[in-house]
């Protein structure tokens, strides 16, 4: 059974930071790419980053360029995003995704909230 399980979303103050994770289980994971979309109240869901299977490869919104970090460790099976100045319309559901040819995972998704 494959599993995608996010956590480390939270509350947070405009300009702070927060990592989150997405382990995953029951797939090759050092073969998936992988990458992170989020989803905020009425709007459509937005990829944020996205990394290549051997991690050599990365690929940012422009909205988030300079702010988050995609990574990935394949001996944990388990991908992060770390969120540094973070920012009131980084307010989101952010979902984790797991992509090789035609088979796609997701997450459940982690809440992150920006406010003051």
């Amino acid at each position: 059974q494959v599993q995608l399980v996010e956590s480390g979303g939270g509350l947070v103050q405009p300009g702070g930071s927060l990592r989150i994770s997405c382990a995953t289980s029951g797939i090759p994971f050092s073969l998936y790419a992988m990458g992170w979309y989020r989803q905020a109240p009425g709007k459509q869901r937005e990829r944020v980053a996205s990394i290549s299977s051997g991690g050599k490869i990365t690929n940012y919104a422009d909205s988030v360029k300079g702010r988050f970090t995609i990574s990935r460790d394949n001996a944990k099976n388990t991908s992060y995003l770390q969120m540094n100045s973070l920012q009131l319309e980084d307010t989101a559901v952010y979902y984790c995704n797991a992509r090789l040819r035609v088979m796609d995972y997701w997450g459940q998704g982690t809440q992150v909230t920006v406010s003051s």
